[in-house]
């Protein structure tokens, strides 16, 4: 369901993301699928940003689709931007996931407040 690869040194609670994973996919209609998380460095983040999204800045959470069928896309977390920012890291990994699944909070402001509402509800069912 979900493959973490940490290239950082970020402690990362693998149980956790995968319960959110799961959480979110399912509430999604989406169980059966997979994703790939990465946990990656600002420097990483960054170069990724400007290549892909012409922001030469480092961001939270990048989302990459794949066209397999098998797998949804990467979500890459940069976790001392997470932290920098003051960030829950459930929420910027829930906000990722919903990325991957068609979500757009740039398209406009119906869609940004239905995104916010959906992370909300998935990070209020969560086991603190």
């Amino acid at each position: 369901m979900i493959e973490i690869n940490n290239l950082t040194s970020f402690a990362v609670d693998k149980k956790l993301f995968t319960a959110i994973a799961k959480k979110v996919l399912i509430g999604e209609n989406k169980g059966k699928e997979t994703l790939s998380l990465a946990f990656v460095s600002k420097e990483e983040i960054k170069k990724l940003n400007k290549k892909f999204r012409g922001k030469n800045k480092p961001t939270d959470v990048l989302s990459f689709e794949l066209k397999e069928k098998e797998c949804l896309g990467e979500i890459l977390i940069c976790p001392e931007i997470v932290q920098e920012k003051k960030e829950d890291i459930r929420k910027v990994f829930i906000h990722g996931i919903l990325h991957l699944l068609g979500y757009d909070h740039e398209k406009s402001k119906m869609e940004a407040e239905e995104m916010e509402k959906k992370e909300e509800k998935y990070l209020s069912k969560l086991k603190v």
